[in-house]
């Protein structure tokens, strides 16, 4: 039984990692792209809640680059899960 079980730890030992350092930096970087366009698109506070400015709320920040930046993350988040690791000489 046991050399059953050395056969698969040296099975496991030797399979490659899923990921390497540079999918985990991709993967960082989608994060912050996706963390920046939500902090761009979350609102201000209004001084008088009862008053609607709709300048603040359809601001181009806001209903343009902010969903852009999200879809660009995820993108980001994608290529970084998909990126085959490069296989060291």
């Amino acid at each position: 039984m046991s050399d059953k079980k050395q056969a698969s730890a040296k099975a496991t030992a030797a399979s490659p990692a899923l990921f390497n350092r540079e999918n985990y930096i991709w993967m960082i970087a989608g994060i912050v792209i996706i963390a920046l366009g939500m902090m761009l698109m979350s609102g201000g506070k209004s001084p008088n809640p009862n008053e609607f400015d709709q300048k603040e709320v359809y601001s181009t920040t806001r209903i343009t680059i902010a969903p852009f930046l999200i879809i660009l993350g995820l993108g980001v988040e994608i290529v970084a899960l998909f990126k085959k690791p490069k296989q060291e000489a």
